[in-house]
């Protein structure tokens, strides 16, 4: 199964996410993400073998082991996180994901994402390939018929899109499918 470790964000903060969302509408050429299934994605691990048969994969029960140990060394109590401002990656010149910053609350999310890397790489997961930045994805984009749009909305708008309290990690198992992505919820470790 594909899976990653995340922070979710509550039910209450669909809207205000959808709200920011409506900021790029017209930006041709952006696919939306699902308001109700946003988070922040602490480690995106791949595929992870849920039967402990494939040599290649690490096997679920180590990925719960490892996001455990993570979690405990990382010492994080429950935290505030206030979502505000836009960004992009991988730049203003190339536009591929459009996402919410993290202000509050960045510093343990950044701790719970490098206890976690450094658990998950001992287990042969693929280390990062660039600098850990809290965000929520807001958008992703297919082709850059938009990006004048997007680019202005980032260079200009300041948004505070909401607050919620950062209770746990959860490990995460991904399915794609035409109709995007859907979620489940494979563990969760208290903060």
């Amino acid at each position: 199964m594909r899976a990653f470790f995340a922070v979710d964000l509550p039910d209450d903060l669909a809207n205000p996410i959808a709200d920011a969302q409506a900021a790029f509408e017209g930006a041709e050429g952006l696919r939306f993400v699902d308001p109700e299934q946003a988070h922040v994605t602490l480690k995106f691990l791949g595929e992870v073998d849920e039967s402990d048969t494939d040599d290649s994969a690490p096997s679920l029960d180590d990925v719960i082991a490892a996001g455990e140990l993570a979690v405990a060394d990382a010492d994080v109590d429950p935290f505030e996180c206030a979502i505000a401002g836009f960004g992009v990656f991988p730049s203003l010149d190339y536009v591929s994901v459009v996402w919410a910053g993290i202000d509050e609350g960045s510093a343990e999310l950044t701790a719970l994402h490098e206890a976690i890397e450094t658990e998950t790489t001992a287990l042969g997961v693929d280390p990062e390939e660039h600098a850990f930045t809290p965000h929520v994805t807001l958008a992703r984009m297919n082709d850059a018929r938009g990006k004048g749009l997007v680019r202005d909305v980032v260079q200009n708008r300041d948004p505070e899109i909401g607050r919620f309290e950062a209770e746990e990690v959860r490990l995460v198992s991904s399915t794609l499918t035409d109709d995007g992505p859907v979620y489940e919820t494979v563990a969760s470790i208290e903060l």
